[in-house]
């Protein structure tokens, strides 16, 4: 049963919140990090990505970088930036993107569920990444950027979250550069804060929806913390981690697609005739193309749009990961047509997430940077939770959440 816990937040005074919240730090290179942080001491990107107040010829993963980290975390503690809560609070952070509102409970996460799969992944993680943020963590001794958590609904977490929403005022109400409103409330009422732990208790397992490289470092940490206390009880605050639970049926998955370097050898034509062998191909002339259901694909090149659709036989809906289009597209055309075999290592491909639109493939084949671009269907959330109810794992790139959590709103402390 999934373990939450209410914490005393450190938060920004309501008046510098919208310009200290930023986006994540995996989201933007440090040259993009360094242009939206300009002018703005309050700027969460001084702590997240630190290396944007050094050198630029600097390694980004080496030492003085992390500690600009904890020097700068200080001097937003000590100037009054990041304020503790006297108390422990849940919190409630909705967003609002294209007039839909989705609303996340603010709470700690349990190492001990990250541990015992009770927390369900659905990505491999890479021990680098993984690495450079617990180095983060260790050193600021702090979660300073909260993990995207979804559960299955729970009818009485909506009612509960909805009267507190109706009841109170925002602590924080703004709208970012992008578009995406933000809103954020305090729950500090002992009863409202004990029922929702209690709830929690009857949801079987919480899946992690971005940010898995967060999600393990924040738990390796902790667990590195356990064994390193000989009076360790696990009431310790580094025995939990900052995550934001949203429901399942509020969330949207968008399409992550793939743009490729060349066509192996193969001219247009010839690649298009080997297509057919596991696709029905149909042109579709100039104008963008969307993927019209599952297990329908886009093919961009030479400024022509084509469907492609997969033929009966090539994929397996019984089985959760054969049935998912990244499968089914890695399988029979990035692999047995393109000899692209390692999504992860090739250089021959790239990918594109959604939220820039199918004219961001046009414009990156049209330059000539790439030869060709797939556009795919998106994966459903029963389809993450499938996967991760049955212990598998996704093909990288899969999924895009949008919109993403803005770090800096609250800050949870290991001690």
């Amino acid at each position: 049963m999934a373990q939450i816990k209410a914490f005393k937040g450190l938060r920004p005074p309501k008046e510098i919140a919208s310009m200290l919240a930023s986006r994540p730090y995996d989201v933007l290179n440090s040259d993009e990090a360094r242009t939206e942080a300009r002018g703005n001491p309050y700027s969460l990107l001084h702590i997240i990505k630190p290396e944007i107040d050094l050198p630029e010829d600097l390694d980004i993963h080496s030492e003085p970088v992390y500690r600009k980290a904890k020097e700068n975390f200080d001097h937003f503690r000590n100037a009054g930036y990041l304020v503790p809560d006297k108390e422990d609070c849940l919190y409630v952070y909705a967003q609002t993107m294209n007039g839909k509102t989705q609303y996340g409970l603010v709470a700690c996460a349990s190492v001990e569920d990250y541990l015992n799969n009770v927390i369900k992944k659905h990505e491999l993680t890479r021990k680098d990444k993984e690495e450079d943020r617990m180095k983060h963590v260790r050193i600021t001794n702090a979660n300073m950027e909260p993990v995207f958590f979804s559960y299955p609904a729970h009818a009485e977490v909506d009612e509960i979250i909805n009267k507190w929403v109706k009841e109170n005022a925002p602590e924080y109400d703004f709208t970012a550069a992008d578009g995406v409103g933000h809103h954020f409330w305090t729950i500090s009422d002992d009863a409202v804060i004990h029922r929702l732990i209690g709830v929690f208790r009857e949801i079987p397992s919480t899946y992690v929806a971005d940010g898995h490289h967060r999600t393990a470092a924040a738990a390796l940490v902790g667990n590195e913390k356990r064994k390193l206390n000989p009076h360790h009880n696990g009431t310790e605050e580094y025995n939990y981690f900052l995550a934001v639970h949203f429901p399942d049926n509020q969330l949207t998955i968008i399409d992550y697609n793939r743009v490729v370097t060349d066509l192996n050898n193969l001219s247009k034509e010839e690649f298009l005739v080997k297509l057919t062998d596991h696709f029905y191909v149909e042109e579709k002339g100039s104008g963008i193309y969307k993927p019209c259901c599952l297990h329908n694909f886009s093919l961009y090149i030479d400024k022509t749009w084509y469907s492609l659709t997969a033929k009966e036989g090539t994929f397996d809906d019984a089985d959760p990961i054969g049935v998912l289009d990244v499968t089914i597209l890695s399988t029979l055309v990035l692999d047995q047509i393109l000899d692209i075999k390692d999504l992860r290592t090739s250089k021959r491909i790239d990918f594109v997430g959604g939220i820039r639109g199918l004219g961001e493939l046009v414009k990156r084949v049209d330059s000539g940077e790439m030869r060709a671009a797939f556009a795919l269907y998106p994966v459903s959330m029963k389809q993450l939770i499938d996967i991760a109810d049955s212990g598998n794992i996704m093909p990288p790139k899969t999924t895009w959440f949008e919109p993403k959590l803005r770090s800096g709103l609250v800050v949870h402390l290991l001690d």
